[in-house]
């Protein structure tokens, strides 16, 4: 691939698709956008395969043009992973949509190819600039695909979206401008690299987070998403739970940790407490639903807890997980909701009470909700239960309390996952409509098995998915473990700098 603008090509591939369904009958922007997102999976595997994980930092990287913005792209093993988790669900989100959308499909198809060029371009962009017109644009498609092709209540949703989300990004946008003030230079690579002064370095770790936060999203600000979820067609909910909730937690990775060590070190005891709060709190509020995608929304929100947990505890046990509990959760709440929209396909609603025993009657359909219910709680030999158990770990060792307060998350969860499945699948059937439904079609498995698959290949062999990244979080570590604050669990507790920095170096060479 040497010398091939891969990135480009991947961004490019579908804005062109895009342009092209908009000429096109409901029928031809199905198939042009299935190819297109096709072969972007393609083109990432190709990706994938060449990436060299014991290599330079960034690879594959472009830069042309001068001036304010420059297109500048190139990626390192975490970009890497969350770009191969976009062009993985992409095709999904096509074939989910196949049948369920018939207004105005040429423009559905568009609004879908456009965000998925938005979101490979927020991975991949390597100046500043150029990152917040990405970061930024995906509010557009996903605006309209929940205000146009959303449930009843479309129009507040996509309002409260769009404006919550907006919001946050004007203090990011001015934090930015100081950046580059202060530093001469909008890379990314070299911003990371640069030592600010502590005491701007406070402002500007608010200003990022106030926008990462709400994207994650965190307690307080994630009232949104339940709303946004409920009422985005089943493919809007899969792309927005998969991916979009994942440049929050990609924000604090790329920007807050290493931009702003000695900030992200002195809000470490802030984070915790909103993280607790947020896997407690949003899990009781999910037992309570009654609306499947609300429970699922709301169970979101605990999970991206656990990458919030993971990602301040400094330490590369907690890094790692809050990376693999990202990539899990984008494929697990992906499968979930793909789930909830199989049988509103059938019975056009989503109250759990008008459902039950639909393992009689749908056992393929029961086996398979079944495995992402497992992934879900982190069922050992699931992708859930690798990253959980690793972002765990990280956490107990900077803070056992904050451990203690995520393991209660972690009961909770399996409590209202359980639950849900059990009115769904082995509760009685009061509904003679339930009790009629099919069983999945050809289409369906088509769509379930492929993410069943990558869950279980990542929850047996993770190494695959660990190896492109660990060399990144050793870098990241490197650049924080000046300022990484000292933990409270006799695993870290009393030891110096050095001594801690010595143990750093012996897990990675463990691993």
């Amino acid at each position: 691939m040497t010398g091939l603008p891969i990135l480009s090509i991947l961004i490019a591939v579908p804005l062109l698709a895009a342009v092209l369904a908009l000429f096109l009958k409901a029928s031809g922007a199905r198939w042009i956008a299935l190819i297109a997102t096709l072969i972007d999976l393609a083109l990432g595997i190709a990706m994938w395969v060449a990436y060299d994980p014991g290599g330079a930092q960034w690879q594959f990287v472009e830069s042309f043009g001068t001036g304010p913005i420059v297109w500048a792209l190139g990626i390192d093993g975490i970009a890497l992973m969350l770009i191969m988790l976009s062009v993985f669900l992409m095709p999904i989100c096509i074939g989910a949509s196949w049948r369920s959308i018939e207004k105005r499909v040429p423009e559905y198809m568009a609004a879908f190819l456009l965000m998925e060029a938005l979101m490979i371009g927020v991975f991949a962009a390597q100046d500043l600039f150029l990152f917040y017109i990405f970061f930024e644009g995906g509010l557009i498609p996903m605006y309209l695909i929940i205000g146009i092709w959303g449930g009843a209540e479309r129009i507040k949703a996509s309002y409260k979206f769009f404006l919550y989300t907006l919001a946050g990004s004007v203090l990011m946008l001015v934090a930015m401008l100081v950046m580059i003030g202060v530093a001469g230079t909008s890379s990314i690579p070299a911003l990371m690299a640069y030592d600010f002064d502590p005491g701007l370095q406070y402002w500007l770790w608010l200003a990022f987070f106030a926008s990462f936060a709400v994207k994650m999203p965190m307690w307080p600000v994630h009232t949104w998403l339940p709303d946004a979820h409920v009422q985005a067609p089943t493919a809007g909910s899969v792309i927005l739970a998969g991916v979009l909730l994942k440049m929050g937690g990609y924000g604090f990775v790329r920007f807050s940790l290493p931009m702003f060590p000695e900030a992200s070190a002195e809000f470490v005891p802030f984070v915790f407490v909103l993280s607790g709060i947020a896997v407690v709190y949003t899990s009781l509020v999910a037992l309570a639903q009654r609306d499947m995608k609300k429970l699922i929304a709301y169970s979101s929100v605990a999970h991206m807890a656990f990458v919030t947990f993971g990602l301040f505890a400094f330490n590369r046990q907690g890094i790692e997980g809050a990376l693999i509990v990202m990539l899990s959760h984008g494929l697990v709440s992906a499968a979930l909701f793909l789930c909830v929209g199989v049988i509103y396909d059938r019975l056009h609603t989503r109250e759990i009470d008008r459902y039950g025993g639909l393992s009689d009657n749908m056992p393929g359909y029961a086996l398979l909700f079944m495995l992402f219910t497992m992934a879900s709680i982190g069922l050992p030999g699931t992708s859930g239960f690798v990253g959980e158990f690793l972002a765990l770990v990280g956490t107990y060792r900077a803070s056992s309390w904050a451990a203690i307060v995520a393991s209660i998350g972690i009961i909770l969860g399996a409590a209202y996952m359980l639950y849900l499945y059990w009115r769904i699948a082995y509760g009685t059937q009061r509904n003679a409509d339930a009790a009629a439904m099919p069983d999945l079609n050809a289409r369906e498995y088509w769509l379930l098995v492929p993410i069943a698959a990558a869950v279980l290949w990542m929850g047996v062999y993770p190494e695959s998915f660990l190896r492109p990244m660990r060399a990144d979080v050793g870098r990241l570590l490197e650049r924080i473990e000046r300022a990484a604050p000292p933990g409270d669990s006799h695993l870290t507790a009393g030891k110096p700098a050095a001594a801690k920095a010595e143990a750093h170096t012996t897990q990675a060479e463990a691993h």
